[in-house]
This record gives structure tokens, C-alpha cells and sequence, in this order.
């Protein structure tokens, strides 16, 4: 029996291309879990992944795709049986394994959760890596003290993935959300999600003049990094509070210590790849309950397989909007 896939190829000169093949199941990778994949989606590392490889894809012909949810068809782990519903997010999946965008994928049971009551494969694909990335960044805040009415919480690169998961989950949750994006356009749209102010880019995307502003955000999960995370640590209120979880404007970080030491600011590190089960399972219950579903379905784009390769040249430049959910059946 064969399988549809999408396949990364690289030629003599180095050159990448992607298609939608039929491949059979015994090219599949080890691991001791088989999957069903249902929904996979769209993230910044995908795109890489189909195109250049940005240095994540060691090994060709390559099966990209860093999420899946689906059904287990066969298990050698007491854990899981045929039948069961599944997500995966992170390990490396997609990148050193081959992943989600085909309609069967062989891995690792330790990288497995079970989709949580509430969910379904589609509704978790339109959360994904991004959104487990966003949910740990609002627990980050929470560990570190942060409630509703502390004040205006900042989320940078509103509009993509993390952004409007995060927004939507801080709204929900009772606080009052500050949505920076570069497009007029998804203004709306942010609000829709629940945010109250709508901060331009260009407004806060500037080199930093003096170590420490105005205290203007009680918190702050931020997708961008760079120059906008470097202005955002001095604008924080006494004690606040930044989840970094993404470089989209680059890995550089160029500041002082001055907002930590007098204003005691927290620069808390978000890793979803290879992040403990306790924490993805607790991750992912609280998504279960504090995402609002109708919010979520509003971020949804549509896919199939054959979509992906012009997709990941899109998500590489900045212009996929919300979240893009792929059936890989269709």
C-alpha cells in the first residue's frame, strides 16, 4: 500500500525541491509508533524545511512537517494502542526525522501526548507548535506572577502563529492585550481576537536610546526578538516579565542590564522542541480549556499537501496570517 507524501529533494547543486509523492510505508523512518496523520500545519521552520533547509534537514530525500495529529494504526508501546488519538509537536521531528506532511508517520512514542478531551486533530493542528509555544509563554507569565488587572500585556508578531494564539488565550483569560503588528491590514483581525490596542511595528522597532522608558507593559510574550525585544525590555513595569519565543526579527539582542538590575525584569526563555511530557501534557490542557475555540477557528487557513510548497515560501516571508491547518487526506 502506498501513501501520499511531500518530499524534499536536493539535487547535485544544492538546489531543494518539494513535491507530493506516493511512498510505501517500509520508507518509513524507525520508531515504534505508526500514525495516521490527520492534520498537520504550518510553521517559520517548515518553510525552511521545504525550501533551503536553513541547516535543519541533514539527510535527502526528506519528509518535512514539525506537527501532526492523527490516529495510532499500530503500537510496540504499552502506552499506546490502535485507536488512540495523538499530537506531536517539536523533537526534532520534521527536521531530523521526517514528520507530518504525509498521510502515515512512524516515531517515537516519547514524543507523543494523547489529544486532550475537547480537541479535535483539526482543532490541535490549528494550535501546533506555535500555540504550545504561546500556552507555555502564558504559564511562564503566570509562574512569575503575572494575573488579570496587573496592567497591558504586549504580544509581539500578533498576527503569525504565536502571536494570535497568545492573544487569544491572555484575552480569554482576563487580561488587557497590547497586539504589535507591521500590517494595517490585521487590524481587525487582532481585535476579533481579543486585543484592546493595536501598537505599529515601526513604533516600537526602533534601536534603543536609553536603557529604560516609561513602564508601560505588565508582561510581554515576544516573537520577534532583535531590536523590537531589546525596546520592549526597558518599557516593562517594575518586576514584569518577557517570554521570549521566537527571532523573527533576528537573534541579536543588543541592550544593557539596566532593566534588570533596577527594575528587577525577567527575561524568561521559551523552548517548545524538546520540552519534558509533564509540561507539554499541562501545556496542552490548559490550551484545551483556556483557548476559545470560535477564536480558534477564526485563525484557521486551509491546506492540503500540494499547497505547502508555495506556503513555506510565504511563511518565510512574513505573509501567512493566523494558522494554516493542512489535511493531508484531501
Amino acid at each position: 500500500m502506498t501513501f501520499n507524501a511531500l518530499i524534499v529533494e536536493k539535487d547535485d547543486e544544492g538546489k531543494t525541491s518539494a513535491s507530493v509523492q506516493q511512498i510505501e510505508e517500509t520508507q518509513l523512518p524507525e520508531g515504534n509508533v505508526t500514525v495516521a496523520v490527520e492534520y498537520s500545519t504550518l510553521n517559520y521552520k517548515d518553510g525552511l524545511c521545504i525550501g533551503p533547509g536553513g541547516g535543519l534537514v541533514r539527510n535527502y530525500p526528506h519528509v518535512p512537517g514539525i506537527d501532526f495529529a492523527g490516529t495510532v494504526e499500530t503500537s510496540s508501546d504499552s502506552r499506546y494502542k490502535s485507536g488512540d488519538k495523538v499530537v506531536l509537536t517539536g523533537w526534532r521531528v520534521g527536521e531530523a526525522h521526517w514528520g507530518g506532511y504525509a498521510q502515515k508517520a512512524r516515531v517515537n512514542a516519547d514524543w507523543l501526548v494523547p489529544l486532550p478531551d475537547g480537541l479535535t486533530c483539526r482543532n490541535a493542528m490549528a494550535v501546533g507548535t506555535a500555540g504550545m509555544a504561546a500556552m507555555l509563554a502564558v504559564m511562564a507569565l503566570e509562574d512569575h506572577g503575572l494575573k488579570p488587572g496587573d496592567g497591558t500585556i504586549l504580544v509581539t508578531g500578533a498576527a503569525g502563529g504565536v502571536g494570535s494564539i497568545a492573544t487569544a488565550i491572555l484575552s480569554n483569560l482576563g487580561h488587557e492585550v497590547a497586539a504589535v503588528t507591521g500590517r494595517p491590514e490585521a487590524t481587525d483581525y487582532l481585535k476579533s481576537l481579543g486585543a484592546t490596542r493595536i501598537v505599529a511595528r515601526e513604533d516600537i522597532n526602533e534601536p534603543v536610546k536609553r536603557p529604560m522608558e516609561g513602564e508601560t507593559w505588565a508582561g510581554c510574550i515576544d516573537a520577534v526578538g532583535g531590536t523590537m525585544l531589546a525596546r520592549v525590555l526597558g518599557q516593562m513595569v517594575y518586576g514584569g516579565s518577557v517570554a521570549a519565543v521566537g527571532l523573527a526579527g533576528g537573534a541579536a539582542l543588543s541592550t544593557t542590564v539596566i532593566p534588570f538590575l533596577l527594575r528587577g525584569v525577567n527575561l524568561l526563555g521559551i523552548d517548545s522542541v524538546m520540552r519534558p511530557y509533564e509540561d507539554r501534557v499541562r501545556a496542552w490542557q490548559r490550551i484545551a480549556a483556556d483557548l476559545p475555540m470560535d477564536k480558534l477557528e477564526s485563525m484557521i487557513e486551509p491546506a492540503t499537501l500540494s499547497d505547502l510548497p508555495e506556503l513555506g515560501k510565504a511563511v518565510l516571508k512574513g505573509q501567512v496570517k493566523g494558522r494554516v491547518v493542512v489535511d493531508v487526506n484531501a
